[in-house]
């Protein structure tokens, strides 16, 4: 589908545009915590929120290739806790036509311009009909940066102690510069544990170490009556389609086991519903590695995301109730005893290939009696090494992709610098 496609999407229009149905679209390539950085700020906006995603094609056409295809992308964001609905192959530039055809009277986007192969604002019809809404875009993350670390095998995004780094004692800069930013990766991680709403908290967020445990950073909503309690665990790097489809069968496995048991019978459902809202079955506890523990396992630049990137990445994740940053590579008794909601009801782990270690570190569920395993599905190849196998193994293109950013960036800063001259115009033609 090129940039100027203007074919009308498939299916019945909606009735009438929805103050409250936002409309959000891009690329989403590897989805990343940036990603859910619009999507999550879009979500505060209203009540809903449908999500274009661009055919591989059009990105092709107006971008470079892309690293993961139309059906993993869309996996992704389908797994986004604020997303309502995913729309495939919309167009790259944002028609009025596709918007109004699923009720959203408003595109929301960050506050970067992105633009088509031609260099014009891929927004602009939107734009001219005030059905613009602007959002901050997240700092120092894009897909871009990503293929550049694993394209120059750089490990400066590494972090030694993330729990250092949020009580601002570690990091660069000054003793004020690094408060700052602690304040700010804090309230980013508050912002992701919220709830579908994106308003309300959510997920709870733990520190562990091996020396002094367990400590809680964000309190959410906690496992609720007949919630089975699971942990699963990884590095979770680039947060790929094997993660997500991983973390979405141990629910539906849990969801399964629930349903053998009762938990969707009209008066089991019905009792939910008499003490609040129904929910589901299960609480899933994921732990989260070190960087230093997956360098050490992986070597090279892994993690090609550093533990706080991963884990807003996970914590983004609708299958997840709680993450557990600095999480052991080794999942202990002793360890998994002492987790706050108590002794897990099961320990699931999937395939593995990237990762291979002659001790078994799931011996102690397994002779908890705990440990459960997701076989081999569709996905289950689809992890950070095979990543970065497909841009090493396609190189050029996306070192020129890279060179095509920067020429892009040059042009869209020209574009910006435009559009805030003509503001500043008509500011000054309103005051005479």
């Amino acid at each position: 589908m090129g940039a100027t496609d203007e074919t009308l999407p498939p299916g019945d229009p909606a009735p009438e545009l929805l103050e409250g149905r936002l409309w959000v679209d891009g690329c989403f390539d590897f989805f990343h915590h940036g990603h859910a950085g619009a999507v999550v700020q879009a979500r505060q906006l209203g009540d809903e929120l449908y999500v274009g995603v661009h055919s591989d094609e059009a990105i092709l056409e107006n971008k470079g290739p892309t690293v993961m295809n139309l059906t993993e992308r869309l996996l992704a964001v389908d797994a986004c806790r604020w997303v309502t609905k995913s729309i495939p192959d919309a167009p790259y530039v944002t028609s009025l036509d596709w918007i109004t055809h699923y009720g959203c009277k408003y595109v929301v986007h960050g506050d970067d311009i992105t633009s088509d192969s031609s260099g014009e604002d891929c927004y602009r019809f939107v734009k001219a009909a005030g059905r613009f809404k602007v959002v901050k875009r997240t700092p120092s993350i894009s897909t871009t940066d990503l293929v550049g670390r694993m394209l120059l095998c750089t490990k400066g995004h590494f972090l030694k102690s993330l729990e250092r780094v949020l009580a601002g004692e570690e990091g660069p800069g000054t003793a004020e510069e690094r408060r700052a930013n602690a304040e700010a990766m804090t309230e980013r991680i508050r912002l992701y544990a919220t709830d579908e709403t994106a308003k309300n908290p959510g997920a709870d967020v733990w520190f562990w170490r091996a020396v002094g445990g367990f400590r809680e950073l964000f309190r959410g909503v906690g496992p609720r009556p007949g919630q089975r309690v699971v942990y699963v665990d990884g590095g979770f790097d680039l947060f790929s389609s094997g993660h997500i489809q991983f973390l979405r069968l141990v629910v539906e496995a849990e969801e399964k086991l629930a349903r053998e048991e009762g938990w969707y019978e009209e008066q089991a459902v019905n009792e939910r519903k008499g003490k609040g809202a129904d929910y589901g079955p299960v609480f899933v506890v994921a732990g989260v590695h070190d960087d230093e523990v997956i360098n050490e396992e992986k070597g090279v630049n892994y993690p090609i995301m550093n533990i706080y990137e991963r884990g807003l990445c996970v914590l983004q994740c609708r299958y997840i109730n709680a993450v557990i940053f600095g999480a052991p590579f080794t999942p202990t008794k002793s360890y998994l005893t002492a987790l706050p909601w108590g002794t897990p009801d099961a320990v699931y782990h999937g395939p593995t290939s990237f990762m291979p270690s002659t001790e078994d570190v799931y011996a102690d569920p397994k002779a908890m009696g705990i440990y459960r395993e997701i076989g081999h599905h569709e996905f289950a190849d689809v992890n950070a090494g095979t990543i970065v196998q497909r841009i090493m193994k396609s190189r050029d293109l996306y070192e020129a992709r890279q060179r095509a950013k920067g020429m892009k960036a040059d042009i869209e800063a020209a574009h910006k610098q435009r559009e805030l001259l003509e503001e500043e115009q008509r500011k000054k033609e309103a005051a005479r």
